[in-house]
């Protein structure tokens, strides 16, 4: 897989997922056994280090209690969050 052009978005994703898990009390091993993936990916998603595929989004978002729209509204005020920041 090629690595994605766009490392905020990924800083914004993994954020996401990782304020998301906190605020339902999940650990890392809760949201991969419910979404069914390693819990060293979730480890990588949360480090900005991999890129999940939209499957993978999906299931996050259910694991996470969300619809897929939520969850990626969450990535977006995130995403753009950083990107003001980085402008500055």
């Amino acid at each position: 897989m090629r690595p994605s052009r766009n490392a905020l978005l990924l800083q914004a994703l993994g954020t996401a997922l990782k304020e998301r898990r906190n605020e339902l009390g999940l650990t890392q091993e809760d949201v991969a056994g419910a979404a069914e993936i390693d819990r060293p990916f979730i480890t990588m998603i949360e480090a900005a280090k991999k890129q999940p595929t939209i499957s993978v989004l999906w299931k996050l978002a259910d694991a996470l209690q969300l619809s897929p729209s939520d969850f990626a509204k969450r990535v977006d005020q995130r995403y753009v969050s950083y990107r003001t920041k980085a402008r500055q």
